[in-house]
């Protein structure tokens, strides 16, 4: 009988690989800055129009500002984590599904534990 099981895959921190993250992040940000400063265009060109009523419109527009800006403050967060954390240090990355082989007889514990892949600049490491 085959089953699916959860398996953890973490990459080995890099110079390389924290150079992608901190990209990745950076990207992350300029894109929330970006969707920002639209909502804020689109909220004075609606506001001119007066087909909405002004406060529900600055209400609406005001909590989407919010939920971006918020993002915006968690990937701070993250890039100043991602400065402190020492070459070496193993990061989640994801999670993916395998398909696992069990029959009668086999040991639960050891046939079903937490599986790790360990990625080390894109390239498989280590499976734990």
């Amino acid at each position: 009988m085959q089953i699916i099981q959860t398996v953890v895959v973490k990459q080995i921190l890099t110079e390389n690989s924290k150079k992608k993250l901190f990209d990745h992040y950076e990207a992350q940000k300029l894109q929330l800055q970006r969707e920002i400063s639209q909502l804020q265009f689109e909220l004075k060109r609606l506001e001119k129009t007066k087909s909405f009523s002004p406060g529900a419109l600055k209400n609406h527009f005001e909590k989407e500002i919010n939920k971006r800006l918020e993002k915006e403050k968690l990937l701070e967060f993250q890039i100043e984590q991602l400065h402190r954390l020492p070459l070496g240090s193993e990061l989640k990355e994801k999670e993916v599904q395998s398909l696992v082989e069990i029959k009668i007889g086999d040991i639960w514990d050891e046939r079903i534990g937490q599986p790790t892949i360990i990625i080390k600049d894109g390239i498989i490491e280590d499976i734990r």
